[in-house]
Order: C-alpha cells, then structure tokens, then sequence
C-alpha cells in the first residue's frame, strides 16, 4: 500500500482514529520549525492557526481597501456636488479641474474640449488641440493609468500649487496662459498621468469624444498600470455629462 492508497483510505474512514485513539495518540510528526516531533493534534492546531494569520491578514486588507473606497466614493460625492452646482459654463471646466486638485489632492489637472459651440470656441479650455490628440483620446475605452512618456497632453498640466496662486492674482483666461517654456517644464515634471476621454454620455462607450481631461502626478507611482480605474470611469461619465452643455445643439 503506496502514500496515496493510505491518504486516500482515511478520507474514505474518518472513524479510523475514533475506533483507534491510541494510535492517534502515539502519532508523532516532524515539526516543520525544526523543534522536536509533535502529536498530530499539536500539527493540526498549527496549521489552523497558520490558516487563522492568512485569513487574518486577508481580512485586514480588505477591510482597509473598503475604508479606502468609502473615503474615494465621498470625495466622489463632494466633486459631484460641486459640479453640478456650477451654472456658468464658461467656468465649467475650471470647476472641474480644481475639484479634482482640491478634493481628491491631484497635483495636476486640466481639460481640454473641442468641436464646441460658437459662443465658446474662443475660451481657453477650447483651444487647438492636434488631431494625433483626438485620435488617441478616440482609441480610450478605458482610462489610461501609467507612466508620462512624453504625452502632448501632459502640457496643459499646471501643478494645483501654481494653478491656486495664479488664480487668485488673475483671471481665469490669465491664469492659464502660460508659456511654452513653462508648460515644457511641467511636462518634464509630470512622471505619471492618468488620461480620460470626454464622450457624449448619450452614446455609450463608442460615441465620439469631445474632450480630453488629464490628471497628472510628479510621483511616478501615483497613476499606474495595475491601478483600479472604477472611480476614473464614474469622473469621465460625470464630467462628459456635465460638460455637453458645451456642445452644439
């Protein structure tokens, strides 16, 4: 009778040891830490509590990613209300952007919408975008998270410092002027970005995109491949809905 013929003979008779306790008694077994041999019911209550620290550990983790998803979903909820509390178009996207800063802490945000109505093709958030842009924003099914490898859209990034002190010395058009220099810089400083195209929420995952918003990060690890992009998804839908008004009707 081989290992396994054994093995398989006690599953089959689990009364075994009821009817033999003396031999389940006498029953030593190599402790796997290296200390002297161990009854079967010592090896046995070390295994459960090895599995009772695996399950531990699992249960903190997901407690700590459901505190986590709490705090995101009411950050979510105070950027929405937000939002939709913004009446004036011109300062639509603008809302948008610093929300993303001020409430869920991402140093870099902007926007950029095209194919607008007349009356605001001569805002700043309207401004030329290159069709290599629109191209790629067209081919996002899904949010892209990863590394800036030297993006176009990465210049329109100002860091959310930079962003406050300008906007609270000048206007809103004023703010976002900046240089060619200034916006090279602020690229080079973007190590991570996150790219969310701007659909009409009416056409579903194939409409055509309006628009592009952008979040960036001089923290290489902030926005990555392996990230969960749910919440990314809901910001896209929200803020493409909230931004149609801007559209041609």
């Amino acid at each position: 009778m081989n290992d396994r013929e054994v093995a398989d003979y006690l599953l089959a008779n689990p009364e075994f040891f009821v009817d033999h306790a003396e031999t389940l008694a006498t029953i030593r077994l190599a402790n796997p830490h290296g200390k002297a041999a161990v009854s079967l019911q010592e090896r046995q209550m070390e295994m459960l509590r090895d599995k009772n620290k695996v399950l531990e550990r699992r249960l903190a983790e997901l407690l700590r990613y459901g505190h986590e998803n709490d705090s995101i979903a009411s950050k979510f909820n105070r950027w929405t209300i937000r939002v939709i509390a913004e009446r004036d178009p011109y300062a639509l996207p603008r809302t948008i952007t610093s929300g993303l800063r001020d409430i869920f802490d991402v140093p870099q945000a902007a926007l950029r919408v095209w194919d607008v109505a007349e009356p605001y093709a001569q805002a700043d958030f309207a401004r030329h975008v290159s069709e290599e842009v629109r191209i790629f924003a067209g081919s996002l099914t899904t949010p892209y998270c990863g590394a800036n490898t030297g993006f176009e859209a990465a210049q329109w990034l100002v860091p959310a410092a930079n962003a406050n002190a300008a906007a609270s010395t000048a206007s809103a058009t004023q703010a976002a002027d900046e240089t060619g220099t200034a916006a090279a810089d602020n690229a080079h400083a973007t190590e991570s970005i996150a790219l969310l195209a701007l659909r009409d929420p009416e056409g579903g995952e194939n409409a055509p995109t309006f628009g592009l918003l952008v979040m960036g990060s001089a923290d290489a690890r902030r926005f990555h491949d392996g990230m969960a992009t749910d919440f990314l998804t809901q910001i896209a839908a929200l803020a493409s809905a909230a931004l149609s008004r801007l559209l041609p009707h």
